[in-house]
């Protein structure tokens, strides 16, 4: 089953297993925004030559005012994927307890590192004696979200890995403002922006951890394109605005949608829902054979996962979901 994968976004897999799927497929296995930011990129020209560490500096400078933050405390990474496999390998831990279920990378990096990795449900994290705590916020897939500071209070000086990869569509919950000490925070450019090609992402913690891991990824951590694009776009804050009320319309109108072909709404945020149906697998691989890629759990069957269609494919979702049922 080409949906019931370990993450989103291989859809050359599931053309291969699909082949006679329509050849224009509607990738909706991720949780990205499919009406992202789209004001230009850097010339040609910047393509062909190493990328300016000072140019990597403005770029973290420009992030830490999105965040709310001080730039020294600002990494910039390829990616929050790359941050969350290089956090194992920097932190002096022994143990770690990830709430669960969540984004899978998270605990599959700390057990390639070697430590103790405990999978423990959401609300009894911090009852865990685990060295280090991680926790998604907003969750991947339910969309269970908490205030950050909260989660900070509740650490009590552990070391706290909070995985912010979704937090745009409500920035006021972020913990980033409080990432220092013990705590670490994760954000990701690509999900809201729509731009997860680019590859970035960004640690936020105490300056001295921020400097310890700048000179572990180098004078290029990102290319040009993450660099310009970065910059621009977290400086555009009236389309952020914009957008997280239009993401907000969007996510409500595919509730309707899915809840009118008889999926049970049990979760999400503004850029993915998650639903349960007794056929689950059943119907994501109708919506399969009809070029329609979402996301299945091999952790619990009766859940599928739809990402946003974007502004042209509502009507190519509504008759696929109409013949998958």
């Amino acid at each position: 089953m080409a949906s019931c994968i370990a993450h989103g976004g291989r859809l050359a897999r599931a053309q291969a297993d699909y082949p006679s799927a329509p050849a224009l497929w509607l990738d909706l296995s991720t949780g990205i925004n499919p009406d992202g930011w789209r004001r230009g990129r850097p010339a040609l020209e910047s393509l062909g030559r190493l990328p300016d560490p000072a140019d990597t500096q403005a770029l973290e400078e420009t992030a830490a005012t999105a965040f709310g933050v001080r730039a020294e405390s600002v990494v910039a990474v390829a990616g929050a994927e790359a941050a969350l496999r290089l956090l194992p390998q920097i932190l002096p831990v022994r143990s770690v307890a990830v709430a669960s279920p969540t984004y899978g990378s998270h605990a599959d990096a700390w057990t390639q590192a070697g430590k103790s990795v405990l999978s423990v449900a959401r609300e009894v994290l911090f009852e865990t004696e685990a060295d280090a705590l991680v926790i998604v916020n907003p969750n991947n897939p339910d969309g269970a979200i908490l205030q950050g500071s909260e989660l900070v209070a509740q650490a009590q000086g552990r070391w706290l890995i909070i995985d912010e990869s979704f937090i745009e569509v409500a920035p006021d919950l972020s913990a980033a403002s409080l990432a220092q000490d013990r705590t670490v925070v994760l954000r990701s450019f690509g999900k809201f922006y729509g731009l997860a090609g680019v590859r970035l992402g960004f640690v936020i913690c105490e300056p001295a951890l921020a400097q310890d891991i700048r000179r572990r990824v180098g004078d290029w951590p990102v290319g040009a394109d993450a660099i310009g694009m970065g910059r621009a776009a977290y400086a555009d804050h009236g389309w952020a605005e914009r957008s997280r009320f239009s993401l907000s319309r969007a996510a409500a109108r595919l509730d309707r949608m899915l809840a009118a072909n008889d999926y049970e709404i049990v979760g999400g945020t503004s850029l993915f829902r998650l639903t349960r149906s007794a056929d689950a697998v059943g119907r994501a691989d109708r919506l399969a054979q009809q070029g329609v890629l979402v996301r299945t759990f091999a952790h619990d069957l009766t859940l599928i996962r739809f990402g946003l269609p974007g502004r042209r494919h509502w009507r190519r979702l509504q008759a696929a979901l109409e013949q998958s049922t």
